[in-house]
């Protein structure tokens, strides 16, 4: 009867929920844009053909992540680093608490997701570094294969949270796939993101697009100027070995 009274007890003391916005759009379009980017960059790896491809992925990454790093300072409530980042051992009692089915529901990251959030954050800082010091011919072969080391470290490491997010959304019974599109979580009122940002937003995919055609263009470009020159190169040729008959 005590059980029945305190459980009673608590379902009263406990706010309301309801279907909020917690996600605002820039969030989600870097998150969005980071998977596309970093799929991208791993499957023209090893490809001469699309290496343009690749390096232009991994400047989107370097620039994507200089964006959420300001906006991990400055933007909404649920996008600062301050709202979610606890450290190791607050995603260690998360993380025991989930195994007996007690896990406490999070607004925002749990803290097992922030944490490997930041490693995610950390290992894409690495990656591009070491991709661009790659393309600036500054180390050598061990350069290389420290940047293939790290995207492999965070391949594994997208896996691991691409489990935390199924069993995340099984135990709380929400879909955080589908929260990370529309933005929208279920959690106290108090709690919603004010604005979607939508503006800030719309700066980044256009400035993502801009970039990606300049990039287009740039090799466009390159390649006019080969095939223009291939025929001046093939005439030249052709009469070195005419006048090669001649004599």
């Amino acid at each position: 009867m005590s059980t029945k009274f305190e459980s009673r007890a608590e379902a009263d003391a406990a706010p309301a929920r309801a279907k909020v916005l917690v996600w605002d759009a820039p969030v989600r379009i870097f998150h969005w844009l980071m998977v596309i980017s970093f799929a991208g960059a791993w499957l023209t790896a090893e490809s001469d053909r699309w290496h343009l491809v690749h390096v232009t992925l991994g400047f989107t990454m370097a620039g994507l992540l200089a964006f959420r790093i300001v906006w991990g300072l400055v933007g909404p409530r649920h996008a600062r680093f301050s709202s979610f980042v606890r450290g190791p051992s607050a995603a260690a009692r998360y993380l025991v608490a989930a195994l007996r089915g007690r896990a406490e529901h999070h607004s925002g990251h749990n803290p097992a997701g922030a944490l490997a959030i930041v490693a995610l954050l950390l290992l894409a800082i690495g990656v591009t570094a070491t991709g661009w010091a790659n393309y600036a011919d500054l180390g050598g072969r061990w350069l290389s294969e420290l940047h293939e080391a790290i995207a492999n470290v965070m391949l594994a490491v997208v896996g691991i949270h691409l489990a935390g997010v199924l069993v995340g959304s099984w135990l709380h019974r929400e879909n955080l796939v589908r929260a990370m599109i529309t933005g929208h979580k279920t959690a106290p009122p108090h709690e919603a993101t004010r604005s979607a940002w939508r503006s800030v937003a719309a700066v980044m995919v256009l400035a993502v697009v801009g970039f990606w055609t300049f990039q287009w263009q740039q090799a466009r470009g390159g390649l006019e100027q080969l095939a223009q020159a291939a025929p001046v190169v093939s005439h030249g040729h052709a009469d070195r070995n005419h006048d090669r008959d001649d004599d």
